[in-house]
């Protein structure tokens, strides 16, 4: 065994583990892969479209271990060039396509992909960015020299293609960090991540089938959607359902009443302006057999009022970019309010202390997972992955959690969003737990910035209604909170920042003035 590989389970064949032969092929080509706009995709049509990608990146020059740039809005021709990548022996990295050209510039000098596939609008951007070779989706204005129109690179290719040969722990897959403590790091993935984790997480907890129809909230470029919707949906024979525009309460509505999903893929954000909707108390969700929150902290609060009005099994659960994906999860019809679940069968997770002991049922401590997909490194650099993953399948987090007599898991916050407040320490989280059950408070944020006399001290942003103020949500956290932990300031705004993949934007809120 090598220092690149872990050890894996007894039945785990350590060959032939290409994600496009492994996710697509063996379903049954009649079968509806995906539904758009424009109508149902079977499987045979995608899987003819990515080969014909495949053979046309091919023709480019791009190999195995080559690294392909997606920056894409949601549709058939993201899917298909996502697994023609990975059929051809390549390895995909997905961005964030709303991102200024500074944003990309990163991206570009970071990851150094060997090609760019973007959308036509996107062109000028990625161009300022320093991409040379680029596959566009749609142009809208004239290529250059070493930029090619999609559709006509595609036209006309064999619709046969042999997959690259792959083991399990080949690099297939990047995964980008959210960057909300630095610069975006890539996490390194190998063919088993995803395997492993679609038959521990989407067959074992969620039991995906091929009658299911998968319905995302969050954009693919965010590894939280594009897992659930493009490998563990096809993986089982599903259908998913994509449209490029963003997401917004209306469109969910509207997209689950034309296609009737039975799962929802969905972040406490979403939720929130789904509730606040002047239609949420009529709208039908009688399809949808379970909604999957992650992303960010679900308050309790907000997930009692989800359940009371639309009557969904609502299951909360956590993961990482390091991890792959949801490594602790509620499970249907074992769901505790408040809580994340238990740990997803296979892998380990403990709450230890900052030495790395384990700590006993109910003190807070530094969670670590323990697991064959968690991520091999992070890309150029060395000494963050030396702390992120003091040996291989393991994963020290920054998170912090509690754990119950059940092995029911609780988040407290991050380690590195605590504040220390009177010489005592003081978790955001639970502070803005308390706020969202205020009948008037929408959401809020808790950050800590220095006062005139340089102690640190609190303050809540918080979007609000009917002229609520300061001094009532004073009054309102001293009644269930010590009153060291309440804000020293309220700071009231329309809206609060957020990260492209949809978390709040702790950065944007301290430099605020």
């Amino acid at each position: 065994m090598t220092d690149d590989q872990v050890e894996l389970p007894e039945w785990f064949e350590d060959s032939d583990y290409n994600l496009s032969r492994r996710f697509l092929d063996p379903i049954p080509g009649e079968r509806t892969a995906l539904l758009t706009a424009d109508g149902a995709t079977s499987y045979a049509e995608l899987r003819a479209l990515v080969n014909q990608v495949g053979n046309a990146l091919r023709g480019l020059g791009v190999g195995r271990g080559d690294r392909v740039l997606l920056a894409v809005r949601d549709g058939i021709e993201y899917v298909a060039t996502w697994y023609a990548a990975q059929r051809i022996g390549a390895i995909t990295v997905d961005v964030y396509n709303f991102l200024t050209p500074a944003e990309h510039r990163y991206h570009v000098n970071y990851l150094e992909p060997s090609i760019v596939v973007v959308d036509g609008s996107l062109v000028t951007t990625m161009r300022e960015a320093g991409a040379s070779t680029m596959v566009v989706l749609d142009p809208v204005t004239p290529l250059r020299s070493g930029e090619h129109d999609f559709a006509a690179l595609v036209d006309g290719r064999s619709t046969e293609l042999e997959p690259s040969p792959t083991n399990a722990d080949d690099v297939v897959m990047w995964k980008l960090t959210t960057g909300s403590t630095g610069k975006p790091k890539a996490c390194r993935h190998a063919a088993r991540s995803p395997w492993l984790s679609y038959l521990w997480y989407a067959r074992d907890v969620l039991d995906l089938g091929p009658d299911d129809v998968v319905l995302p909230v969050p954009k693919l470029f965010s590894g939280w959607a594009r897992d659930v919707v493009a490998l563990y949906a096809m993986g089982a024979g599903a259908s998913g359902i994509l449209f490029p525009e963003r997401s917004t309460p209306e469109r969910i509505f509207e997209l689950t009443e034309r296609h009737r999903p039975t799962v929802l893929v969905n972040v406490p954000t979403m939720i929130k302006a789904m509730l606040a909707h002047p239609d949420a108390s009529s709208v039908d969700l009688s399809s949808v057999r379970m909604c999957l929150s992650a992303g960010e902290q679900l308050p309790p609060e907000l997930h009692r009022r989800w359940q009371d009005t639309f009557g969904v099994e609502l299951l909360d659960c956590v993961g990482s970019t390091e991890s792959f994906n949801a490594v602790i999860c509620n499970r249907p019809g074992e769901v505790r309010v408040g809580s994340l679940g238990r740990v997803i069968p296979h892998y380990e997770a403990t709450v230890t202390d900052d030495n790395g002991h384990p700590l006993p049922d109910g003190e807070v401590g530094v969670l670590r997972i323990t697991g064959a997909p968690v991520a091999i490194d992070y890309w150029k650099a060395p000494e963050k992955t030396a702390q992120s993953f003091p040996e291989r399948g393991t994963l020290r987090t920054s998170d912090l959690f509690t754990r119950d007599a059940d092995g029911y898991f609780y988040y407290r916050g991050r380690a590195d969003d605590l504040l220390k407040v009177s010489g005592l320490y003081v978790a955001p989280s639970e502070i803005e737990n308390c706020l969202a059950t205020h009948p008037d408070v929408v959401s809020a944020a808790v950050v800590g910035r220095p006062s005139a006399d340089g102690l640190m001290a609190t303050v809540a942003f918080v979007v609000a209604r009917n002229g609520v103020d300061g001094d009532e949500l004073r009054q309102f956290v001293k009644a269930r909170l010590s009153a060291r932990k309440c804000p020293k300031e309220f700071r009231f705004v329309d809206t609060l920042p957020e990260t492209p993949t949809g978390k709040i934007d702790r950065n944007a809120l301290r430099a605020v003035e």
